[in-house]
């Protein structure tokens, strides 16, 4: 993505639609998209919409400018240090963060450039993520006094317990190859190659029946956090719906005929 003029009448986030892929683009690159009050409604506002609407299969969180996200915007954070004013702006934060896994879409990070603090919760947030080799990654809050508690809910969803560990309390920057390693991103691409990428990951996921993956979506994150047998419960509980669905069937007699699967109906 190239940096844009950003002037007060540009909006926080864009949205492109291509063939059920929706695309939320970070509009703030003078500010490397720090996460402001109203850049977090704006995502809020976006992805509830994305939410609801049955065209879109899969969303891509992208970025204009040189960085993808770098975390808060610590500027205005000290605009107005009120209690009140801090439990909203990360109560805010938690908000987006939660939507993005409660919505039914896959969402894919297309990561460009940095990524710290809660840009890292919003790469670690995502359902996937792919970088460029020159992008880097960071819990740095604590380098300016300010532990990453709220980063860190993502990040150890994501990255063993000591490397995360590791990453809160020295504040370093990790590449993309190391971020990879960790479990944080799903693969690294050249520059030139980060929109086929991000595209065809996209591409393949809206191409499976929508229903079928917002079932998944949602069993996916939910068993993370529940015992075994609680998991197996909900698992038998989501396969039973999923294969009494009209998709299921015809995927499933498609299958056993040896023919080509079925368009796929559900929203």
């Amino acid at each position: 993505m190239s940096a844009q003029a950003e002037t007060a009448n540009d909006p926080l986030v864009t949205r492109t639609d291509v063939d059920g892929i929706a695309t939320l683009t970070l509009n703030r690159p003078k500010k490397f998209n720090a996460l402001s009050m109203a850049v977090l409604e704006s995502l809020l506002e976006e992805l509830t919409k994305v939410e609801n609407d049955g065209t879109v299969r899969v969303v891509i969180l992208a970025a204009e400018g040189k960085a993808f996200c770098a975390g808060h915007d610590l500027k205005e954070m000290r605009e107005d240090t009120s209690r009140l004013a801090m439990q909203t702006l990360f109560g805010k934060c938690s908000e987006v963060m939660l939507k993005i896994s409660q919505i039914p879409q896959p969402v894919i990070a297309r990561i460009h450039g940095i990524a710290t603090a809660a840009g890292c919760q919003l790469v670690a947030t995502c359902d996937l993520a792919i970088a460029v080799e020159e992008a880097r990654f960071a819990t740095s809050g604590i380098n300016v006094g300010l532990f990453c508690s709220t980063p860190m809910v993502a990040l150890t969803r994501n990255v063993t317990p000591k490397k995360a560990f590791e990453m809160l309390v020295t504040g370093d920057f990790i590449d993309a190859e190391t971020a990879l390693q960790y479990g944080l991103i799903n693969k690294v691409v050249s520059a030139d190659q980060l929109d086929e990428a991000v595209m065809e990951m996209a591409g393949k996921i809206a191409s499976k029946p929508a229903i079928s993956i917002a079932f998944g979506k949602k069993l996916f994150y939910k068993q993370l956090e529940a015992a075994r047998d609680v998991a197996y419960d909900m698992a038998a509980d989501t396969m039973t719906c999923n294969m009494l669905t009209e998709d299921a069937q015809a995927g499933v007699d498609a299958f056993i005929a040896k023919q080509p699967m079925p368009e796929w109906k559900g929203k």
